[in-house]
């Protein structure tokens, strides 16, 4: 900014109603000077249109799925083909949302944008997010229902089947994200999940690189690697599980040797830190052409594993975002993974900044 732009700034700050009439002769300029001035002053992200909102710095934008899960649990063996006595439950999920909802018990500022239709699902996602994240950036859509995802668990907490009804997602497109440049532009952190069209991701990476702002992209599921750019120049952290890797990479992972030239492929297509989730074999980790292998946690009394990957996730950007050195942010993310493990909830509700780093004193 130069000095008449941070006097107006510094104006707008102290009163974002002041007309532009009384701020031109409070600084002695003309109106349209000043009108001009603003208008660069919006356009660069340093305001936010009407009544001149600053925007907030330094929050993790999440985008991507936000659906309502409902999860069956089988109670008895499972019998193919027949019907099984089981119990059901319902609660919000979305791999971006569940991220989201970890940095916010975490202590992050986090804002989520993604897709919802007008209906009860929605109301009930966002009634159960608001006070983890900000929710005012969600588009919602009249002719589309709210995504949804129906898992299948065996009795000893194991994915049996799981289905998806994310049709919605077709309609995240780069110009929904464009209405919120703004926003965006100023973020510590964007994130986003393969529930977003290819040509979102590619928007997104671009807009990252532009900016310098730290881009994570997280897989959904294997399927899902069709969003995924060839090119993976300008995304700081990838982190994706061996099924992700194989579907993205066409081939076949089997030994750790395997892992570490999987690792080392996704970082010479760009990605600057490569994160390869291994479940109980812990996580192969690269960066600056380095391969680390972590070991897991080891759980017990494992209850459900749906939303692991996304506690991994989320501390593990929680760490980097809050100056742990690396391995230190993947010991967050072990540590987040093997608790969430031992829950009944995709995202545990015991979670805090305070008691992830308890591992440290143990």
């Amino acid at each position: 900014m130069n000095e008449k732009e941070k006097l107006i700034f510094q104006l707008i700050k102290r009163n974002p109603y002041l007309s532009q009439q009384e701020m031109a002769e409070q600084l002695g300029m003309s109106r349209p000077a000043l009108a001009n001035m603003i208008s660069s002053l919006i356009k660069r992200g340093e305001i936010l249109g009407r009544a001149y909102v600053l925007p907030e710095k330094n929050q993790i934008i999440a985008i991507g799925g936000a659906n309502i899960d409902r999860k069956f649990t089988i109670e008895q063996n499972v019998q193919l083909g027949t019907s099984n006595p089981a119990a059901v439950t319902e609660s919000v999920g979305g791999v971006a949302r569940n991220i989201a909802e970890n940095l916010g018990r975490l202590g992050n500022r986090v804002s989520l944008i993604t897709v919802m239709g007008e209906d009860h699902d929605s109301a009930f996602i966002e009634q159960n997010c608001k006070s983890m994240m900000n929710v005012d950036l969600v588009e919602k859509l009249s002719d589309y229902n709210t995504g949804s995802y129906t898992a299948v668990l065996d009795n000893t907490g194991e994915l049996v089947i799981s289905m998806a009804n994310m049709e919605i997602y077709d309609q995240l497109l780069p110009s929904i994200l464009k209405k919120h440049e703004a926003i965006l532009q100023n973020a510590s952190c964007i994130v986003i999940d393969l529930n977003s069209p290819l040509e979102t991701v590619e928007y997104i990476r671009k807009f990252a690189i532009e900016r310098n702002i730290a881009l994570a992209v997280i897989p959904v599921s294997s399927p899902k690697m069709k969003h995924m750019p060839q090119d993976l120049t300008g995304i700081r952290y990838f982190i994706c599980n061996r099924d992700e890797a194989e579907s993205y990479l066409n081939v076949k992972l089997d030994t750790f040797s395997h892992y570490d030239k999987a690792v080392n492929m996704l970082m010479q297509k760009g990605a600057e830190h490569v994160v390869l989730t291994l479940g109980e074999h812990g996580v192969m980790v690269g960066n600056e052409g380095k391969v680390v292998h972590y070991k897991a946690i080891a759980t017990r009394n494992i209850v459900d594993v749906t939303g692991a990957g996304d506690a991994f996730v989320s501390a593990f950007l929680h760490g980097v975002l809050n100056d742990e050195v690396l391995e230190e942010a993947i010991q967050l993310g072990l540590v987040n993974a093997s608790k969430t493990l031992q829950s009944d909830k995709t995202v545990r509700e015991d979670l805090t900044k305070d008691n992830l780093l308890e591992w440290r004193n143990l």
